[in-house]
């Protein structure tokens, strides 16, 4: 027969664990719905709940981040912070927490993860090149000089995005070139190169489908095109002087291409120095129009559905956000969130719009069918806005 103290002291385990269990379970939660919020100034990210509309939390010592990205974990539990001082922090945001952090380089432009998330590569300023990681250790695997003959040293790089077949495509500022690397095996990338495809590519995007990638060139009016599927073809030149004949503008801040929009069968860019987005049709890259804008864009941004492309703009019309119909191709709704509207950014499906007011210290939430605004935060001099679904997306 069981001793009477032990089966008490086994019953209160038993207890203690069920009740252990219960308090578990009720904190268990997932990521999907969760946004990182770059908290420039201070050198922080806030953690926001999208379904909520609260703020989570915050985690701090994440160095400069002026001009910070984030990218996501597979299972977008863990996002990676890429910081203008050459830090690469990763963080939980689960535990809210940093994970692991390093310093990479002198000063770094932005990062993707690879197809099956194992790898984090991080485009540079100084020393230039790219430079490979292990997502789970941050660990280096590989090193990438961008070494060019059209440029005497390292060039900086520009535009890295992720690619289908375990590729990164970036440009090369200073080389004016794009470069595909190979990282099937990452002791050993392979590097194909695009040599002369314009005058000091600036940014660039990828297809959400993987197959195009376009750098967008501050040199010169154009873009310069690469299909991933058909690299033998060599880049092509696209817009070639769109603006030739037309008096350009200071420009102000240069537009993010990472910001581009597809609707259904159109592409939207914004044009640099020019008060309008230029509309394409996907399947031949052609112009087919333009929408007039009330300032110099930096992000045009589809909405899910394809209906809308929310875009702001360039200092001093900052304080502006202008919802374009896909359909009439005419500005339907302005908005005035207040000064230095920063970043834009959908929710999943699209019913919501979030977006930074960096010089009144807040990010709001929109509802995109009334336009109603649902809800304001007070933020950092906030800056991006990156939502956890990017885990699930090409080239973010």
């Amino acid at each position: 027969m069981m001793d009477l103290g032990r089966w008490i002291a086994g019953c209160v385990m038993t207890a203690t664990l069920l009740l252990s269990g219960a308090s578990v379970a009720q904190e268990l939660r997932g990521t999907g719905d969760l946004a990182v919020v770059v908290e420039r100034a201070a050198g922080t990210i806030q953690i926001v709940d999208t379904s909520a509309k609260a703020a989570v939390a915050r985690v701090e010592g994440l160095g400069d981040l002026s001009h910070a990205s984030v990218v996501f974990s597979r299972d977008a539990r863990f996002a990676f912070v890429f910081g203008r001082d050459g830090g690469l922090t990763k963080v939980d945001l689960l535990t809210a927490a940093i994970a692991k952090r390093i310093v990479q380089a002198g000063n770094s432009i932005g990062g993707a993860i690879s197809q099956d998330g194992r790898l984090v590569a991080v485009s540079n300023y100084d020393p230039g090149g790219v430079k490979v990681f292990d997502s789970e250790t941050l660990e280096l695997v590989a090193d990438i000089p961008a070494l060019s003959n059209a440029f005497n040293g390292p060039s900086k790089v520009v535009g890295l995005a992720d690619a289908p077949g375990q590729r990164f495509v970036f440009s090369l500022y200073d080389a004016g070139e794009i470069w595909i690397a190979d990282l099937s095996d990452p002791a050993r990338p392979a590097i194909t190169r695009f040599e002369d495809v314009g005058s000091q590519p600036y940014d660039a995007l990828i297809t959400d489908d993987g197959r195009h990638y376009i750098a967008g060139l501050f040199g010169e009016d154009g873009l310069a095109l690469v299909d991933l599927w058909r690299p033998e073809a060599g880049a092509r030149r696209i817009l070639d002087g769109y603006g030739k004949g037309e008096e350009q503008l200071p420009v102000y801040k240069m537009p993010h291409l990472e910001g581009w929009a597809r609707a259904g069968d159109l592409i939207f860019l914004p044009a640099v120095g020019r008060h309008e987005v230029l509309v394409l049709e996907a399947a031949t890259w052609r112009e087919v129009g333009r929408v007039k804008t009330h300032g110099q864009p930096v992000f045009a941004v589809a909405r899910p559905d394809g209906r809308q492309v929310w875009v702001n703009f360039a200092h001093p019309k900052n304080d502006v956000v202008q919802v374009i119909d896909v359909e009439s191709l005419e500005v339907i709704h302005e908005l005035k969130p207040g000064k230095a509207v920063l970043h834009l950014e959908f929710s999943p499906r699209g019913e919501q719009l979030w977006l930074s007011v960096r010089d009144e210290d807040r990010i709001e939430a929109y509802d995109t069918r009334t336009f109603e605004r649902l809800v304001q935060l007070p933020a950092d001099k906030p800056s991006g806005i990156f939502m956890t679904a990017r885990a699930h997306r090409i080239g973010l």
